[in-house]
Protein backbone atom coordinates (compact mmCIF):
# COMPACT_ATOMS: atom_id res chain seq x y z
CA UNK A 1 0.00 0.00 0.00
CA UNK A 2 1.08 3.06 -0.62
CA UNK A 3 1.90 5.37 2.06
CA UNK A 4 0.23 8.93 2.62
CA UNK A 5 2.31 11.72 3.98
CA UNK A 6 1.68 15.30 5.09
CA UNK A 7 4.55 17.37 6.00
CA UNK A 8 3.69 20.29 8.63
CA UNK A 9 5.19 23.04 10.57
CA UNK A 10 5.27 24.42 13.77
CA UNK A 11 3.20 27.60 14.79
CA UNK A 12 5.57 30.52 14.75
CA UNK A 13 5.64 32.70 17.77
CA UNK A 14 5.20 35.45 15.88
CA UNK A 15 1.75 34.01 14.52
CA UNK A 16 -0.53 36.80 15.49
CA UNK A 17 1.47 39.04 12.84
CA UNK A 18 0.01 37.14 9.91
CA UNK A 19 -1.05 38.55 6.77
CA UNK A 20 -4.50 39.13 6.31
CA UNK A 21 -6.33 40.24 3.45
CA UNK A 22 -10.04 39.93 3.72
CA UNK A 23 -11.02 39.72 6.91
CA UNK A 24 -9.98 42.08 10.14
CA UNK A 25 -7.44 40.97 12.71
CA UNK A 26 -8.42 39.26 16.25
CA UNK A 27 -6.25 38.17 19.08
CA UNK A 28 -5.31 35.05 18.35
CA UNK A 29 -3.98 32.46 21.18
CA UNK A 30 -0.93 31.44 20.63
CA UNK A 31 -1.02 28.27 23.45
CA UNK A 32 -4.81 27.49 22.01
CA UNK A 33 -3.06 27.82 18.30
CA UNK A 34 -0.38 25.10 19.05
CA UNK A 35 -3.01 22.78 20.86
CA UNK A 36 -4.98 23.06 17.43
CA UNK A 37 -1.84 22.14 15.63
CA UNK A 38 -0.96 18.80 17.62
CA UNK A 39 -4.79 17.60 17.42
CA UNK A 40 -4.64 18.28 13.79
CA UNK A 41 -1.41 16.40 13.38
CA UNK A 42 -3.20 13.92 15.50
CA UNK A 43 -6.07 13.69 13.09
CA UNK A 44 -3.89 13.07 10.30
CA UNK A 45 -1.56 10.12 12.26
CA UNK A 46 -4.87 8.61 13.61
CA UNK A 47 -6.07 8.29 10.11
CA UNK A 48 -3.08 6.45 9.06
CA UNK A 49 -0.98 9.61 7.39
CA UNK A 50 2.92 10.00 8.42
CA UNK A 51 3.53 13.38 10.08
CA UNK A 52 6.72 15.17 9.18
CA UNK A 53 6.68 17.70 12.16
CA UNK A 54 9.08 21.21 10.66
CA UNK A 55 10.07 23.07 13.99
CA UNK A 56 8.79 26.38 13.88
CA UNK A 57 9.79 29.41 12.12
CA UNK A 58 9.94 32.65 14.18
CA UNK A 59 11.21 35.25 10.98
CA UNK A 60 7.88 33.55 9.60
CA UNK A 61 4.42 34.52 11.07
CA UNK A 62 2.48 32.59 8.32
CA UNK A 63 4.85 29.71 7.87
CA UNK A 64 2.67 27.06 9.53
CA UNK A 65 0.79 27.17 6.22
CA UNK A 66 3.20 24.76 4.65
CA UNK A 67 0.44 24.08 1.65
CA UNK A 68 1.06 27.76 -0.12
CA UNK A 69 4.89 26.84 -0.40
CA UNK A 70 4.70 24.04 -3.18
CA UNK A 71 2.56 21.89 -4.93
CA UNK A 72 3.25 18.03 -4.64
CA UNK A 73 2.08 15.61 -7.75
CA UNK A 74 3.03 12.21 -8.17
CA UNK A 75 5.71 12.86 -10.85
CA UNK A 76 7.13 16.40 -9.27
CA UNK A 77 6.74 19.25 -6.97
CA UNK A 78 6.30 22.72 -7.47
CA UNK A 79 7.77 25.09 -5.43
CA UNK A 80 5.59 28.25 -5.35
CA UNK A 81 6.56 32.27 -5.45
CA UNK A 82 4.00 33.28 -2.81
CA UNK A 83 1.88 36.34 -3.31
CA UNK A 84 2.88 37.78 -0.04
CA UNK A 85 6.50 39.00 0.33
CA UNK A 86 6.84 38.16 3.78
CA UNK A 87 6.17 34.90 2.73
CA UNK A 88 8.68 34.11 -0.36
CA UNK A 89 11.79 33.15 2.22
CA UNK A 90 9.38 30.11 3.62
CA UNK A 91 9.93 28.04 -0.04
CA UNK A 92 13.83 27.47 0.11
CA UNK A 93 12.71 26.50 3.33
CA UNK A 94 10.26 23.78 1.95
CA UNK A 95 12.71 22.91 -1.19
CA UNK A 96 15.17 20.69 1.18
CA UNK A 97 12.56 18.37 2.94
CA UNK A 98 10.83 17.96 -0.52
CA UNK A 99 13.60 17.38 -2.35
CA UNK A 100 14.32 13.70 -0.70
CA UNK A 101 10.54 13.20 -2.13
CA UNK A 102 10.66 14.73 -5.57
CA UNK A 103 12.31 16.54 -8.39
CA UNK A 104 11.70 20.04 -7.70
CA UNK A 105 10.11 22.83 -10.23
CA UNK A 106 10.17 26.84 -9.43
CA UNK A 107 8.11 29.29 -10.14
CA UNK A 108 10.03 32.32 -11.05
CA UNK A 109 9.16 36.12 -11.25
CA UNK A 110 7.02 37.75 -12.15
CA UNK A 111 4.65 34.73 -11.69
CA UNK A 112 2.94 34.60 -7.99
CA UNK A 113 0.88 32.06 -6.62
CA UNK A 114 0.13 30.15 -3.30
CA UNK A 115 -0.63 26.75 -2.23
CA UNK A 116 -4.08 27.57 -1.13
CA UNK A 117 -4.96 28.49 -4.95
CA UNK A 118 -4.23 25.16 -6.46
CA UNK A 119 -6.98 22.70 -6.53
CA UNK A 120 -5.80 19.42 -8.42
CA UNK A 121 -8.91 17.20 -9.72
CA UNK A 122 -6.95 14.49 -11.47
CA UNK A 123 -5.07 15.83 -14.06
CA UNK A 124 -6.60 19.05 -14.16
CA UNK A 125 -5.52 21.88 -11.92
CA UNK A 126 -7.36 24.64 -11.34
CA UNK A 127 -6.04 27.79 -9.93
CA UNK A 128 -7.34 31.05 -8.20
CA UNK A 129 -6.82 34.04 -9.97
CA UNK A 130 -6.66 36.43 -6.38
CA UNK A 131 -4.46 38.71 -5.07
CA UNK A 132 -1.56 36.10 -4.16
CA UNK A 133 -1.89 34.35 -7.82
CA UNK A 134 -1.48 35.62 -11.39
CA UNK A 135 -1.91 34.67 -14.83
CA UNK A 136 1.89 34.68 -15.44
CA UNK A 137 2.12 31.95 -12.82
CA UNK A 138 -0.40 30.05 -14.29
CA UNK A 139 1.54 30.13 -17.97
CA UNK A 140 4.86 28.95 -16.13
CA UNK A 141 2.68 25.83 -14.74
CA UNK A 142 1.56 25.05 -17.44
CA UNK A 143 4.40 25.05 -19.30
CA UNK A 144 6.27 23.21 -16.63
CA UNK A 145 3.52 20.38 -16.27
CA UNK A 146 2.30 19.04 -19.99
CA UNK A 147 4.96 17.04 -20.37
CA UNK A 148 3.55 14.94 -17.41
CA UNK A 149 -0.32 15.63 -18.62
CA UNK A 150 -1.46 18.08 -17.02
CA UNK A 151 -3.37 20.93 -17.82
CA UNK A 152 -4.05 24.03 -15.88
CA UNK A 153 -6.43 27.00 -16.07
CA UNK A 154 -7.21 29.94 -14.13
CA UNK A 155 -10.72 30.16 -11.92
CA UNK A 156 -12.13 33.68 -10.63
CA UNK A 157 -12.31 34.05 -7.06
CA UNK A 158 -14.10 36.45 -5.03
CA UNK A 159 -14.48 37.69 -1.89
CA UNK A 160 -11.50 35.21 -0.30
CA UNK A 161 -8.11 34.83 0.04
CA UNK A 162 -7.33 31.38 -2.08
CA UNK A 163 -9.33 29.45 -3.98
CA UNK A 164 -9.68 26.36 -1.68
CA UNK A 165 -10.99 29.05 0.62
CA UNK A 166 -13.93 28.92 -1.59
CA UNK A 167 -14.12 24.91 -3.06
CA UNK A 168 -12.27 21.80 -2.34
CA UNK A 169 -12.55 18.56 -3.04
CA UNK A 170 -14.53 16.29 -0.09
CA UNK A 171 -14.98 12.68 -1.86
CA UNK A 172 -14.13 10.76 -5.27
CA UNK A 173 -16.76 12.80 -7.28
CA UNK A 174 -18.11 15.84 -4.64
CA UNK A 175 -16.70 19.15 -4.23
CA UNK A 176 -17.24 21.66 -1.06
CA UNK A 177 -18.13 25.35 -2.41
CA UNK A 178 -19.21 28.52 -1.03
CA UNK A 179 -21.08 29.35 -4.48
CA UNK A 180 -20.79 33.16 -3.45
CA UNK A 181 -16.71 32.84 -3.73
CA UNK A 182 -16.74 30.63 -6.98
CA UNK A 183 -18.78 29.65 -9.64
CA UNK A 184 -19.38 25.98 -9.79
CA UNK A 185 -20.20 25.92 -13.83
CA UNK A 186 -16.26 26.42 -13.95
CA UNK A 187 -16.30 22.63 -12.29
CA UNK A 188 -17.94 20.42 -14.63
CA UNK A 189 -19.10 16.66 -14.05
CA UNK A 190 -18.72 17.51 -10.51
CA UNK A 191 -21.55 16.77 -7.84
CA UNK A 192 -21.66 19.77 -4.89
CA UNK A 193 -22.20 20.46 -1.22
CA UNK A 194 -22.47 23.64 -0.19
CA UNK A 195 -21.51 25.51 3.16
CA UNK A 196 -24.36 26.37 5.19
CA UNK A 197 -25.21 30.04 4.65
CA UNK A 198 -24.27 30.85 8.03
CA UNK A 199 -20.46 29.35 7.95
CA UNK A 200 -19.03 31.12 4.47
CA UNK A 201 -15.54 29.93 5.45
CA UNK A 202 -16.47 26.20 6.04
CA UNK A 203 -15.68 24.96 2.03
CA UNK A 204 -12.30 23.41 3.13
CA UNK A 205 -11.67 19.86 4.05
CA UNK A 206 -8.77 17.62 3.99
CA UNK A 207 -9.49 14.05 2.34
CA UNK A 208 -6.85 11.66 3.15
CA UNK A 209 -6.95 7.66 2.54
CA UNK A 210 -8.54 7.14 5.88
CA UNK A 211 -11.06 9.82 5.66
CA UNK A 212 -11.10 13.60 5.91
CA UNK A 213 -10.61 16.55 8.65
CA UNK A 214 -13.17 19.06 9.17
CA UNK A 215 -12.97 21.72 11.32
CA UNK A 216 -15.67 21.58 14.27
CA UNK A 217 -16.67 25.10 14.74
CA UNK A 218 -18.54 24.91 11.19
CA UNK A 219 -21.32 22.04 12.55
CA UNK A 220 -23.83 22.95 10.03
CA UNK A 221 -21.88 22.21 7.12
CA UNK A 222 -20.30 19.41 8.50
CA UNK A 223 -23.97 17.75 9.00
CA UNK A 224 -24.29 18.25 5.44
CA UNK A 225 -21.17 16.51 4.98
CA UNK A 226 -21.91 13.74 7.59
CA UNK A 227 -25.68 13.22 5.50
CA UNK A 228 -23.78 12.35 2.04
CA UNK A 229 -21.41 9.40 3.71
CA UNK A 230 -18.44 11.73 3.96
CA UNK A 231 -16.76 10.51 6.84
CA UNK A 232 -15.44 13.21 9.15
CA UNK A 233 -12.90 13.98 11.74
CA UNK A 234 -13.65 17.06 13.37
CA UNK A 235 -10.55 18.81 14.71
CA UNK A 236 -10.49 22.76 16.37
CA UNK A 237 -9.21 25.02 14.05
CA UNK A 238 -10.45 28.63 15.38
CA UNK A 239 -7.23 29.71 15.40
CA UNK A 240 -6.08 29.27 12.35
CA UNK A 241 -9.24 30.99 10.88
CA UNK A 242 -8.20 33.68 12.60
CA UNK A 243 -5.24 33.82 10.57
CA UNK A 244 -7.43 33.73 7.16
CA UNK A 245 -6.23 29.96 6.98
CA UNK A 246 -7.88 26.43 7.06
CA UNK A 247 -7.25 22.98 7.15
CA UNK A 248 -5.54 22.45 4.00
CA UNK A 249 -3.08 25.49 5.15
CA UNK A 250 -1.74 23.51 7.50
CA UNK A 251 -0.23 20.61 5.30
CA UNK A 252 1.43 19.19 2.41
CA UNK A 253 -0.26 15.85 1.33
CA UNK A 254 1.17 13.43 -0.68
CA UNK A 255 2.18 10.23 -1.38
CA UNK A 256 4.88 8.83 -1.15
Amino acid sequence: MTQTIAITRAISPRFAECELTHIQRMPIDLDLARAQHRAYEQALQALGVEVIQLPEEPAFPDSVFVEDTAVVLDEVALLTRPGADSRKGEVDLIASVLSSYRRLLRIEAPGTVDGGDVLQLGKHIYVGLTTRSNREAIAQMQAALAPYGYTVSGVPVRGCLHLKSAITQASDDTLLINPAWVERSLFPGWKFIEVDPDEPAAANIVRVPGGAIFPAHFPKTGARLEAAGIRLTLVPATEVTKAEGAVTCCSLIFRK
